[in-house]
């Protein structure tokens, strides 16, 4: 497949670069600003991640990583529970994860993703990831905050407001052409924005008040087991996603990038991303399929372009002018996107078994896809002592314990 960037000049590169950067904004930094995390730390650990990206897999694959929405959900939970150091433990054992599943992939082939990690586990673990964090946003779109505990916009504004962005976005995905169709969840943050400026509830005090450059506050990961347990089985689901990303570029590129840099690679890649984000204080991170379709309708195969984006994302973290501008958008426009993004992720589950071919009828598919669902919405916790798996986590390992022990049906002869 032809390549037109590879001939471009540095400038136009560039000029690719940022517009890249541009496609994945809207979700890279609506992850922190869901959980509590500095955005301007999200922006430098996407960029490092990036970077880190690359080399490993030697600047082969056109690929942007940044904050992973699968681990909103525990990054919430560990952050009230714990606080953010405590929290950073438990991502950074995730990047360990994902590179201990390099190492196997390495050694026994893509099979061990086949035989551990087969749809039946993982559709209904991206489910309940969804699906639990519905709640979340409800309560932004209502005028709340997160937990529900305070009302921070009346509830009649707070719904025109989010229904509005939530409209924008929507009618962004189905109706935007070109690079716009790209950024549903940008154009419906800048809609719901103009829209909370005519109710007053935007402040630019902060921003006023904000230097232009800044060191991201960073934050160091305190080691806490509980947290390291309860976030580490989240991982799972997102290291599925990143084969499917690896393959989608594939597909776009003409490449085949599970062969070369391999697979193992791009998930080293990604676990030392999301590891050294956590060192930092950021979310973890994850190959961006929004920049993928980015490529695809550009046409810019060359991976250089990725380095201009995180050099871009990395320039950006250190403007206090940039995080505080984002602490202004309220929270009903965030509340709007949330509605639409928390059920796609659910959606994605269960596309997941549908394209799988999985017969939900038989008995040991049947019994995996209840009880994953069950236990992990439905607030069951197990534990000894102080430690205690709940939710996502103790889906996710339900999930894997049934699908090893659980007999395989045997095929009835007709």
């Amino acid at each position: 497949m032809n390549d037109n960037s590879l001939n471009q000049s540095p400038l136009h590169t560039a000029v690719v670069g940022a517009q890249m950067l541009f496609v994945a904004f809207g979700a890279l930094v609506l992850v922190p600003l869901l959980t509590g995390l500095d955005p301007n730390v999200a922006l430098f650990t996407a960029g490092i991640g990036t970077l880190i990206f690359q080399l490993i897999t030697k600047r082969q694959v056109p690929i942007f990583l940044a904050s992973s929405f699968a681990f909103i959900a525990p990054i919430i939970y560990g952050v009230q529970t714990w606080g953010i150091a405590s929290t950073m433990s438990g991502l950074f054992a995730a990047g360990i994860f994902y590179m201990l599943l390099s190492g196997m992939i390495y050694i026994k082939g893509r099979e061990v993703i086949d035989r551990y990690l087969p749809p039946v586990v993982v559709g209904p673990v991206i489910i309940v990831i969804g699906l639990s964090l519905a709640p979340v946003g409800i309560n932004l779109a209502v005028g709340k905050t997160g937990d529900g505990a305070f009302e921070l916009v009346t509830r009649d504004a707070a719904l025109v407001i989010s229904m509005l962005t939530l409209l924008a976005t929507i009618a962004t995905s189905f109706l935007g052409r070109g690079i716009f169709k790209l950024v549903p969840i940008l154009i419906g943050i800048l809609v719901g924005y103009s829209v909370s400026f005519f109710y007053g509830l935007i402040n630019f005090d902060g921003v006023s008040a904000a230097v232009w450059f800044s060191i991201p506050n960073f934050t160091t990961p305190e080691f806490n087991l509980e947290a390291i347990l309860f976030i580490v089985p989240i991982a799972i689901a997102p290291a599925i996603e990143h084969v499917g990303d690896i393959v989608a570029i594939s597909a776009v590129t003409g490449k085949d990038f599970v062969k070369k840099p391999g697979l193992h690679r791009t998930l080293l890649g990604d676990g030392l991303a999301t590891s050294a984000a956590a060192l930092f204080g950021g979310p973890p991170n994850t190959t961006y399929s929004e920049v993928t379709g980015a490529v695809a309708l550009t046409k810019s195969f060359n991976p250089v372009i990725m380095t201009w984006a995180a050099g871009f994302a990395i320039f950006l973290s250190f403007s206090g002018k940039t995080g505080a501008v984002l602490q202004t958008i309220p929270t009903p426009v965030m509340g709007g996107i949330m509605t639409l993004m928390f059920g796609a992720i659910a959606a994605i589950g269960l596309n997941t078994l549908v394209r799988s071919g999985e017969d939900l009828s038989k008995t040991r598919n049947m019994v995996i896809v209840s009880l994953v669902l069950v236990f992990g919405l439905g607030g069951m916790q197990l534990g000894l002592g102080e430690f205690t798996l709940k939710g996502i986590g103790l889906a996710a390992i339900m999930a894997i314990f049934l699908n090893v022990i659980l007999p395989k049906e045997k095929v009835e002869e007709a």
